[in-house]
């Protein structure tokens, strides 16, 4: 199977259309010609990640997020980029990465996450204008939860090591937005949409104090986007038949909970 016959798979599923116009989804290193004889999907592209895909010997990853955002100044050894995409190239290894194309794509990471949290009736928290996609989701819960209650639930499904959330106060949680990765920028939305709970990966300081009543719930931005290989692996085993495609075995997290002893 050719890298241009997976790409073209992969974005039935993920539109370039979609993404953000700050993005760099879509092929990041390779040659659209190329014979893919194995996947490896991932959250990120590490060295770590390139060398597990020599060693599964697959000739192609498929991340979420791009290894190459701004433009490359030099293709040398100066920053872990530039060594991904010269050890790529000496192996012979393509890279493609879906991101905001599948953030707001039906059927994409956010409806994972709404999976794994039993939401149904699902909406955009906001829409395109076209109505083919949207950015974050709100749902409901089929039955209402406790505020503590939810917040240890959610813990448990993302295996959350830390968990950061806004006080709770004892009351009844039944609508939820969510948005995967930095979901800041939805706010507003979650607040006019009635939510009694909004969950992303990331939120700033000040969203705090400014969030209308309605309580928030950091995952860490790994945490919420992490079950979106299992999304690709699915993906591409169901609709690239004969296809080999595996999941890296590899936590790609860079950011780490400790609590160190008091001095």
């Amino acid at each position: 199977m050719t890298l241009k016959e997976i790409i073209a798979a992969l974005e039935r599923l993920a539109p370039p259309r979609l993404q953000d116009e700050w993005d760099n989804s879509g092929l990041q290193v390779g040659f659209p010609g190329s014979e893919i004889s194995g996947v490896l999907v991932c959250l990120d592209v590490t060295e770590e990640i390139v060398s597990e895909a020599v060693s599964e010997k697959c000739n192609l990853i498929v991340s979420h997020h791009p290894l190459l955002f701004k433009a490359l100044r030099q293709v040398s050894d100066a920053t872990y980029q530039q060594r991904c995409v010269v050890r790529a190239l000496s192996e012979g290894i393509s890279i493609y990465s879906a991101h905001t194309s599948l953030d707001n794509a039906p059927g994409g990471v956010n409806y994972r996450i709404a999976e794994r949290l039993g939401l149904k009736d699902l909406q955009w928290l906001q829409p395109r204008e076209d109505g083919a996609g949207g950015s974050g989701l709100i749902g409901e819960l089929p039955e209402p939860e406790r505020d503590s209650d939810f917040f240890m639930r959610v813990r448990d499904l993302f295996g959350v090591r830390c968990l950061r959330h806004s006080g709770t106060d004892g009351r009844q949680i039944r609508r939820v937005a969510l948005c995967g990765g930095a979901g800041a920028f939805l706010l507003r939305d979650a607040i006019h949409a009635g939510a009694d709970c909004f969950l992303s990966g990331e939120f700033h300081y000040h969203d705090y104090f400014e969030n209308g009543g309605v309580l928030l719930c950091e995952l860490g931005h790994y945490q919420s986007e992490q079950y979106t290989q299992d999304l690709l692996l699915e993906y591409l085993r169901a609709n690239c038949p004969g296809l080999r495609v595996v999941k890296t075995a590899l936590n790609t997290n860079p950011i780490c909970y400790d609590r160190f002893p008091q001095r």
